[in-house]
């Protein structure tokens, strides 16, 4: 492991912001399960997770603009996770923080409808037909949100890749999960009229990347039915 890394896991454990549990840990119940709003951020605001948050930019951001919800990123990669862990030092963001664990153990992290919403930015598609139960959108993890997420609670996903986007899509109307709003191409569909629609407003790395060669910003809203 190359000493930019060691430094950056060094800096995280700084931050009392950002919380890195031993897999043994998480698998036992994590102690903040069912406390996250109370022990962790201290209040009773709207919990929302960004799940695969990378450098955090969504979570940061999304956390400047409504102070009034508690924004927690998670991401495995400590690495990526210093980056947005120093912009909420420098700006002293109380509603906003990072979980370091993996995606398919967050049912051990949160309590049942202990989540308000679920932001999913870029991930990896997961094309290969061996790799569909990693989406993060396919339906093993769609069980896995229902146990956390509040019922009919809101599922984001915005993404390049317009695989995962009709992927999703025609997973929602098979599953009964009903779609609230969904842009096949977001420039094109909210520019002219929103051009400070929040879905324009915050863009990440990836995204400032991926439009810069060409690639179509798909988006797609919807409420998880924990009884489809």
């Amino acid at each position: 492991m190359g000493k930019g890394k060691l430094k950056k896991f060094a800096e995280l454990e700084t931050y009392p912001f950002v919380v890195q549990p031993q897999r043994e840990d998480v698998l036992a119940g994590l102690d903040l399960k069912g406390k996250w709003k109370s022990e962790f951020f201290k209040n009773d605001a709207p919990l929302v997770l960004e799940i695969g948050c990378g450098r955090g930019e969504y979570t940061v951001a999304l956390a400047r603009r409504t102070p009034g919800v508690n924004y927690l990123g998670i991401d495995i990669k400590g690495n990526r996770l210093a980056q947005g862990a120093r912009f909420i030092a420098q700006e002293n963001l109380t509603n906003a923080g990072f979980l370091r664990t993996h995606a398919e153990l967050l049912d051990r992290c949160f309590a049942p409808g202990e989540v308000d919403e679920i932001w999913i930015t870029f991930p990896d598609p997961q094309i290969k037909h061996g790799r569909a139960k990693h989406r993060l959108t396919g339906s093993a993890f769609l069980q896995r949100y229902a146990q956390f997420l509040k019922p009919n609670g809101v599922v984001h996903l915005k993404t390049d890749s317009e695989f995962l986007h009709g992927y999703t899509v025609g997973l929602c109307e098979v599953l009964g999960h009903p779609m609230e709003e969904a842009y096949y191409d977001l420039d094109k569909q909210l520019k002219t009229n929103f051009p400070n629609h929040l879905l324009l407003e915050i863009k990440t790395y990836y995204e400032q990347l991926f439009a810069g060669r060409g690639k179509t910003i798909t988006y797609v809203r919807f409420r998880l039915n924990s009884q489809p």
